[in-house]
Formats: structure tokens, sequence, C-alpha cells
């Protein structure tokens, strides 16, 4: 190995000491910790994780030490120190991890700024190819990449810097991202364009009205198709069908209740739109594996949480 070689491999090395070293500071307690800006979360994760359903909102998680895999549609998504991953509209899949309390998973969540990510939009060159939009990715953190998150983190680190700093820190990781190796993919998905803009129309319809009686008729007439089109078109693009993701949400959401605001499975089931107690405790032990009452100990055993976040749909994420 040549001497410049080794010097740009020892460099590249010590960027990702550094980035381990910050946001192991940044993530003193296991769980998602909070920090200056309201979209960002840093997580610290000591145990692994067998495969896990959930459902992350649009977002951007950066992993600096450990191990994610998603598993979405026959396909596994990696994200490592080596790989990012990046989520264009809310989907239900299946994550596991790796970590240890020797060598924890420590990562970065940026939940989607749609007016941040509209800005930068407007202001880049729309000569550049088009792609077909995809709902989540995996891609290699390259160098520029990992110069931003590094420099977002050092700044994280100092109050001052959070402020004045933190959201143009942020967009430059956008910028990363939609210039990146799937950018293109990424930038045609958030211009909501042709069939996967009216998909995503009515995903938005299912997370804003998920307690109501929805059905396929409904929802295809909320995209502007006929629902035939529309069954097709959103398996395409969530790898569900319109009604199981329907059913997958309120599920996670009953979740996120019980566990945040100790709601009973009686009350929970009710505030997600189920009429029958015992009909969504056999769909939630499908979905999950456990009981709603074993899983919520399971997660009050196995995570420190937050303090409640009413907006965040990925608390199972870690």
């Amino acid at each position: 190995m040549s001497r410049t070689v080794k010097k740009l491999t020892q460099e590249k090395w010590d960027v990702r000491q550094r980035m381990v070293s910050l946001l192991s500071d940044l993530a003193p307690g296991e769980g998602y910790n909070l920090s200056f800006l309201p979209d960002v979360r840093f997580l610290r994760s000591n145990r692994s994780l067998n495969e896990t359903p959930v459902l992350y909102e649009p977002g951007i998680v950066v992993v600096v030490q450990g191990r994610k895999r998603g598993f979405l549609g026959g396909q596994t998504y990696l994200y490592d120190a080596h790989h990012y991953l990046a989520v264009s509209v809310p989907v239900p899949f299946t994550m596991e991890t790796d970590a240890s309390e020797k060598k924890p998973l420590l990562a970065i969540y940026f939940r989607l700024d749609f007016q941040l990510l509209a800005e930068l939009l407007l202001q880049m060159d729309d000569a550049v190819p088009s792609a077909s939009p995809v709902t989540m990715f995996a891609t290699e953190m390259d160098d520029r990449m990992a110069g931003s998150v590094l420099r977002f983190l050092e700044a994280m680190c100092n109050p001052m810097e959070a402020r004045i700093l933190g959201k143009a820190l942020v967009k430059e990781i956008y910028l990363r991202v939609l210039t990146g190796e799937q950018g293109a993919a990424m930038r045609a998905a958030l211009r909501n364009d042709g069939q996967y803009g009216k998909v995503a129309r009515a995903i938005r319809k299912i997370h804003a009205a998920y307690r109501d009686k929805l059905d396929v008729e409904q929802l295809a007439r909320e995209a502007g198709m006929s629902a035939p089109s529309f069954h097709a078109h959103f398996k395409a693009v969530t790898a569900t069908s319109p009604m199981q993701y329907l059913k997958s949400t309120r599920l996670h959401q009953a979740r996120l209740l019980m566990l945040r605001k100790g709601l009973t499975v009686a009350v929970a089931s009710a505030q997600v739109g189920y009429e029958s107690a015992s009909q969504f405790s056999r769909e939630f032990k499908r979905l999950f594996g456990l009981s709603p009452i074993e899983e919520v100990a399971r997660m009050k055993s196995a995570y420190a949480l937050p303090d409640p976040d009413p907006s965040a749909i990925y608390v199972s994420s870690h």
C-alpha cells in the first residue's frame, strides 16, 4: 500500500472515530436523545434487536457505529457506518440491529423538513437526469457526506453553533443526499410527480385520518385514480396493500399511545379506530408477535425513551 493510500485510509478512519466520539457524547442515554433541533434525534442502543416491525416517518438515518438492516418487499437495506438510509414516505417494514454494551449502536435520525427541502429543490439545477421515485434506499456514505455529518456533529456539541449553524448544516446534509448516488430518485419522490405523487397523497390522508373509517374507494378518490389502479400503484410504492398499510399504521400508533401515555388496550384500540378490542389484540399479536401488554412491557424494559414526542411514529425503530 502506498503512503498516499495509507494516509487517505487513516484520514477516513480518523473521521469515523471522531464521529463516534462526538455522537457518543451527544447520546449519553440509551434510546432517542433530544437535540437542539426539533427534527433531529441522537440514538444509542446497547443491545441487538431481532426482526422488529417499524414505521419510519420520512427521514434520513445516519449510523456511525453498529449496523441496521431493513427488510421491505423482498429487499434488504443495509445502513451502517458506510451506508445511510433515506425514506421518502412512511413505510412499514421490518428492521434488525447489531449492537452491544461494549460497542453500542450510535445513529442520527433526521426527520425531513419539507419546507427546507422545497427551498433546496428550487435552488437545484433541474437539468440533472431524472429517475423513477423510490420509497426507501440505502446509499454509500462517501467522503463528502461523511465530512458534512462530522461538521454537523461538531456544531451540535456547541450550543451557540448549534443554534446559529444547525439548520444550515442540516440543509448541507440534505444536499448531499439529493445529489448522491440515488439522489435523482429521491428528488423525484419528493416532488410527488405522477403516480407516485398520487399514492403519496393517499398516504398522507391515511396518517391524517387513520382513526376514521377508510376504504380503498375513498383513498383511490383522494389519489385521483380508479380503485384497481390505485391498489396496484400503492403496493408498488409501499410493498403492501392500502388496507394492510392502514392496519399497520393504526397498530403502530396504538403501541405508541400505550407506551407513551399508559393507555389501556381498550382505550388505545378505540382511539386508533378499532370497534373491537379483541380484534385489535389479535391483529396486534399477528404484527408484533406479542400481546399488547407483553409488547409494551418489552418496550419499557428494553429501551430508555425521551420525553413524549407526539409526532414520532418511529419509536420502535432502534
